[in-house]
C-alpha cells in the first residue's frame, strides 16, 4: 500500500515528519474497512519509518491482526528493487505480509507484480495515495503472483 495523503512539504519540519491530512486519515480508514471486508490478515508489516506511513499503518493494523512491524530506514523512499528484496526476506519467515511505503517504489513493485500475472491494466496510473494492491503468491517468491484486489479509496 502507498501511504495516504500527507501534508505539504512546507507544513512539516522535514519530509520524514510529514503526517497525514484529514483526507489521508479518512482514506486510511476506508482502506482498513475494505481490507477487513476481504478478511485479510498479516504476520508481519514492512512499513517505512516516516510519520505518514506509520499513521497510515495505524489505521490498518487492527484489521490485519496487529502484525509486528519492521521499519528499517532502508524502506524510506526505497526503490522497487529494495522493496522486492525486503518482501522476499520477510516471506522466508512468514507467509502473509503487508507493506506500506512511498512512490515511486511501492507503486513500481505493485506494477511489477501485476505485470507478472498480466494484470497491470487493473492498477491505477501513477499509483495514487492510499492505493493498496493485494496479491496471492504461489510460493515464497514473487515470480507467480495472482492479483486479488486493487483498493483505491480516493476513487
Amino acid at each position: 500500500m502507498r501511504h495516504a495523503k500527507a501534508v505539504d512539504r512546507l507544513e512539516a519540519d522535514d519530509d520524514f515528519q510529514r503526517g497525514l491530512t484529514a483526507r489521508g486519515h479518512e482514506d486510511s480508514r476506508i482502506a482498513a474497512e475494505r481490507l477487513a471486508g476481504l478478511g485479510l490478515t498479516a504476520s508481519r508489516a514492512l512499513v517505512s519509518p516516516s510519520w505518514r506511513t506509520r499513521q497510515t499503518f495505524e489505521h490498518l493494523a487492527p484489521q490485519l491482526g496487529m502484525p509486528p512491524i519492521e521499519d528499517p530506514m532502508a524502506l524510506y523512499h526505497a526503490s522497487t528493487e529494495m522493496l522486492e528484496r525486503a518482501a522476499l526476506g520477510a516471506l522466508k519467515q512468514v507467509s502473509h505480509i503487508v507493506m506500506v511505503g512511498h512512490n515511486p517504489g511501492i507503486g513500481g513493485l505493485a506494477h511489477k507484480l501485476a505485470a507478472r500475472c498480466d494484470a497491470r491494466a487493473a492498477l491505477p496510473l501513477g499509483y495514487p495515495t492510499a492505493t493498496a494492491t493485494i496479491f496471492s503468491l504461489a510460493d515464497e517468491t514473487l515470480e507467480r503472483p495472482t492479483l486479488i484486489e486493487v483498493l483505491n479509496p480516493g476513487s
